[in-house]
């Protein structure tokens, strides 16, 4: 059983308790495909995010969805997750207007994740 629940901090907003049943190993995440700017899809760093402003690992568990039966639970610090476009060479931060944070993500698709950069 996977628990997600984001306290307030100043990375992204709070996310109740929620809870996720595993249907797979947890793996480390570095990149992610995400849709919301661009309809065919655009890559970002992701990287967790921790108390006193730092970086954390993110991950990818398949966890189980009752409507599509695998989702993938992007996770990471105990302030969430932070991303910034894959073509970025700025350091993490959170005044970067670049950079966006949240509590987790659910994604569809496995092929949406870059688990090493080569």
């Amino acid at each position: 059983m996977v628990i997600e629940e984001i306290e307030e901090n100043p990375n992204c907003p709070p996310c109740d308790m929620m809870r996720f049943r595993e249907n797979g190993p947890a793996r480390k995440a570095v990149a992610v495909r995400l849709y919301h700017d661009d309809p065919a899809g655009k890559i970002y760093w992701v990287t967790g995010w921790a108390d006193q402003d730092r970086p954390a690992d993110a991950f990818i568990q398949p966890v189980e969805d009752s409507g599509s039966g695998v989702a993938y639970l992007l996770y990471g610090g105990n302030c969430g997750l932070r991303f910034k476009p894959y073509e970025s060479t700025a350091p993490w931060s959170l005044t970067d207007a670049g950079q966006w944070g949240e509590a987790f993500l659910l994604l569809g698709d496995i092929r949406d994740i870059i688990d090493d950069v080569v």
